[in-house]
């Protein structure tokens, strides 16, 4: 099988650690191009990438020819102009989430995409957390019944990574990923109702904190919560039905091994489980029972995105789903300045 060749624009942390591992781990795939430009950041991707080729832009590698996707993980205010040259090059794009400043703008971009006959998809790559794929299994396989509530919480002590200013703050950030993964288990969202934590940054006011409640078409509803400034390690799930509940907090295993220099291709087989002190609980009429993890692979994004480029088939995240996690975001901010709550149009 003919590898398809992706192509990564933005070493920073995100490229580093959580694209270029997880597309050189991913059957199928083969990382042939970086676009960098610091000296200190071509450095490090020749360090850690030796064979790659190196690029100063994005046109540089478009015109090398080395690619067929281009994963765009730049700052959020920089990412709509390079998704459009890469699609306007007839490539496949992945975008890091945001992928877009507002719900119109991710719309945007997919009817572009769709008009060049290419595919683009969004970086959730937290649906394939170990946490979650556990979650995921335990509900879809009925075992706490009819789900009536979800909480999920995820608490940060890393208040150098908070962007700042109007384009960044947490529900952008992490609030991407937690209001994806509540969508993508309890299905589409008719209402918002949010609170923000702000501070004052010289970038400009940031939300730093915020909790969101969400009324899902499903009948559920979610309560999601995140900090960043609050000297808090915490990530926790908490699902509730009519036959029981299970519960679970974890170490987010594969950023804490991805952080330790460990790579998933070293051990594919060993990757991604959470350690049985971590596993989380089942409560139902027959008392509490450990349930051991599911496997944390976020290589599994990838190789199911190079599967969509050789069958015309969708991503494992749409754009289009992505502008509708946008437009909770954008509701959850509507929400957060008015003191009401948000209905969602279908």
């Amino acid at each position: 099988m003919k590898p398809v060749h992706f192509g990564v624009v933005g070493y920073g942390t995100g490229g580093q650690h959580f694209h270029t591992p997880f597309i050189a781990a991913a059957g199928g795939c083969e990382l042939t191009g970086v676009v960098a430009r610091a000296p200190a950041t071509v450095a490090k991707v020749r360090a850690d990438w030796p064979d790659v080729p190196v690029f100063a832009s994005l046109s540089e590698m478009i015109e090398a020819g080395v690619c067929d996707v281009v994963t765009i993980t730049t700052p959020p205010q920089t990412r709509r102009e390079l998704v459009l040259e890469a699609i306007g090059a007839g490539l496949h794009v992945i975008a890091d989430k945001p992928f877009a400043p507002n719900a119109e703008g991710a719309r945007e971009l997919d009817a572009a995409a769709n008009a060049a006959g290419v595919i683009l998809g969004v970086y959730h790559n937290r649906r394939f957390d170990a946490d979650m794929q556990t979650l995921l299994k335990v509900v879809r396989d009925g075992r706490i019944g009819k789900v009536w509530r979800v909480e999920s919480r995820m608490d940060q002590d890393s208040p150098q990574t908070l962007e700042a200013g109007p384009t960044g703050g947490l529900l952008r950030d992490l609030g991407s990923h937690i209001v994806d993964q509540m969508m993508h288990l309890l299905g589409p969202v008719t209402a918002v109702d949010a609170q923000f934590d702000l501070v004052d940054l010289p970038e400009g006011t940031t939300d730093a904190c915020f909790t969101i409640t969400l009324r899902h078409e499903s009948g559920a509803h979610s309560h999601l919560s995140a900090s960043k400034l609050n000297y808090l390690d915490c990530r926790e799930f908490r699902a509730y039905g009519d036959k029981g509940a299970y519960v679970s907090s974890t170490i987010d295993i594969q950023a804490q091994d991805i952080f330790a220099g460990k790579r998933p291709a070293d051990d594919p087989a060993a990757w991604g489980y959470e350690p049985e002190a971590n596993w989380g609980t089942l409560h139902t009429a027959a008392g509490p029972e450990r349930v051991p993890s599911e496997q944390g692979r976020y290589h599994d994004y990838y190789e199911a995105f190079a599967t969509a480029v050789r069958t015309g088939g969708e991503p494992p995240a749409t754009a289009t789903e992505g502008a509708a996690v946008l437009a909770v975001l954008d509701a959850a901010r509507e929400s957060a300045e008015t003191g009401r709550s948000v209905t969602l149009q279908g």
